[in-house]
């Protein structure tokens, strides 16, 4: 008995860190194409009132791109920490915009329980695409990729994104 645990424990653990990495390298966002990010400013999509709004409207801004869902339950978690972010960081020229890979009656639904006061663009399908062009490789929600002025990406999150995490990168952008 003494022996298999002696011999068993550190071989477990071995096998739990290659889990661990081989699941890192597999789901870990890449580093989308320059022709991707470059490509994003030429895309819209229709707002939850049907009107159709060029991601082109935000260049120049900081933006905290969140692609989401209401199904998605860390998605609805990160929502307040967004929307008390976009308050503090609004008048420094930071811009949150939710794409939702979703359809309008659930969004518009969630949006009715939960109020979002920052832009919310309803991408189904095409945001699901949009978000493995941008990094997203698993396709997973929610996934958030933060924008500087310039365009380039600064910080790309799978998974629920900590407020503290955003807020650091906010500031080493210079917000």
């Amino acid at each position: 008995m003494k022996k298999t645990l002696l011999y068993g424990l550190p071989l477990a653990l071995a096998a739990l860190a290659a889990g661990i990495w081989i699941a890192q390298a597999r789901y870990a966002p890449r580093m989308p194409t320059a022709s991707a990010v470059a490509g994003l400013w030429q895309l819209g999509f229709p707002d939850t009132h049907g009107h159709e709004q060029a991601l082109s409207q935000w260049r120049g801004q900081i933006v905290v791109l969140n692609f989401w869902a209401s199904w998605c339950a860390p998605c609805r978690e990160e929502i307040p920490d967004f929307v008390a972010l976009r308050t503090q960081f609004r008048a420094k020229g930071v811009e949150f915009v939710g794409i939702a890979i979703d359809n309008t009656a659930n969004v518009t639904q969630f949006m009715q329980r939960v109020p979002i006061s920052y832009p919310i663009l309803i991408g189904e399908g095409a945001a699901h695409s949009l978000s493995r062009r941008l990094g997203n490789s698993s396709g997973a929600l929610p996934y958030t990729i933060v924008l500087d002025r310039d365009g380039r990406i600064v910080l790309r999150h799978l998974g629920r994104l900590p407020r503290a995490t955003l807020e650091n990168a906010l500031h080493e952008i210079g917000v």
